[in-house]
């Protein structure tokens, strides 16, 4: 069975002495639980797994069943991994969990805790209020280009328009269908499930307007006030900014803000919004693979969200920060900031027009370093399967 890079990192981690409790968080379907019982048999360590996505939500007795599970396995100072598959549907986790975990670490109990969660906004909330300390965030993000290619043997092609989503690979042979089982199964269950219910979310049709518009505006900067115009809606630019904030945790839309060497400035730009999967944008698309292919500036949009999710995804688990820059005409699509070294990278597919770009960006900020992607520059195939810390140095 393929496993996927992270994996990897789970692995180290549990290895370690124990210290700190590992939580796993990432988007919906993209390999959480399968990675986590590659790493337990990997490890051979004594497990104990309990999933608490019940059609009931358990309550703390859930966790107290298999917590006494695990410490009857830890007798005699054996190394046990308990494993609580998601968490956030626990009422009152978080303050059960440090109980025991502070009972564990008082009797000296080798017991690795290990939490999975489909919601970073509600455990996130959670994590500072009872656990402060005790915990790291391991980031589980949607699968690259060359993680698809190396389990399901796709092309550069079919990785662009049915994304990172392994499942979604066993219908590609079927258009609707493959849209179908994204749009209900996967991002309406993330709206319903990871978000709605877990926040105080008073207008539900505003939030997936957002999101619906944000996929069909991929790649481009667009306005909250245009985007409050366009939705006919009676809100305000801090709703939509909440909401926005709702779809970056749940793993589903990013919206990028300007550089300009300050964050007050960069606070205050329209963003540029970025569909954090290729099949949020493809899915979602009344058009089909055939019309969105053919249309040179959809495809030229569709390469550049790749190419920002890209970034996006490994930013969240390697702590960089990435912007876009713009001044007047002039837009380096993604700029990548890590500590004192910045990265401008240009996406290109052959159809844009303008090519001055990088020489005012340049100007503007001479230690940083330019990229071009695509067209005349590092072949998107290479790019995408290329750690962007490579790029960075």
């Amino acid at each position: 069975m393929f496993k996927r890079t992270i994996t990897h990192t789970i692995s180290d981690r549990l290895k370690e002495k124990r210290n700190f409790i590992q939580i796993i968080l990432g988007p919906r379907q993209v390999g959480k639980s399968t990675a986590i019982r590659q790493v337990i048999e990997e490890l051979g360590y004594p497990s104990v797994y309990a999933l608490a996505d019940l059609p009931i939500p358990p309550d703390h007795r859930f966790v107290a069943q298999y917590w006494d599970e695990a410490r009857r396995l830890a007798k005699g100072g054996k190394k046990v991994v308990l494993v609580l598959d998601e968490i956030q549907k626990i009422e009152g986790w978080s303050n059960v969990v440090k109980k025991f975990w502070d009972e564990d670490t008082y009797e000296r109990n080798n017991i690795q805790v290990v939490l999975l969660g489909s919601s970073a906004l509600l455990i996130q909330k959670k994590l500072p209020e009872s656990l402060a300390g005790r915990f790291e965030i391991i980031r589980f993000t949607h699968w690259s280009y060359l993680e698809c290619q190396k389990a399901f043997g796709c092309n550069f092609e079919e990785y662009l328009f049915f994304g990172g989503y392994p499942k979604g690979y066993e219908l590609k042979k079927d258009e609707i269908r493959w849209k179908q089982f994204v749009t209900d199964s996967l991002v309406e269950t993330a709206i319903t499930r990871d978000i709605m219910i877990l926040t105080d979310v008073q207008k539900p049709v505003l939030l997936r307007k957002l999101l619906y518009l944000g996929c069909e505006y991929g790649g481009q900067i667009l306005s909250y006030g245009k985007i409050l115009g366009d939705l006919n809606d009676v809100g305000s630019k801090l709703t939509l900014i909440n909401y926005q904030k709702y779809l970056e945790s749940a793993f589903l839309l990013g919206g990028l803000q300007a550089w300009k060497g300050s964050g007050i400035y960069r606070q205050k730009s329209s963003p540029k919004w970025l569909p954090l999967n290729t099949a949020l944008m493809t899915a979602l698309s009344t058009k089909s693979k055939k019309e969105i292919f053919g249309d040179k500036a959809i495809y030229g949009r569709l390469v550049e969200v790749a190419v920002g999710a890209y970034l996006y995804n490994q930013a969240l688990v390697n702590g960089y920060e990435i912007y876009y820059w713009r001044e007047g005409h002039d837009e380096v699509d993604f700029v990548v900031k890590r500590g004192e070294k910045i990265l401008g990278i240009e996406v290109k597919t052959g159809f844009e027009t303008g090519d001055k770009a990088f020489d005012a960006f340049q100007e503007k900020y001479p230690k940083a370093k330019t990229l071009l992607v695509g067209e005349y520059g590092i072949k998107l195939e290479k790019f995408l399967s290329t750690p962007v810390e490579e790029y960075l140095n």
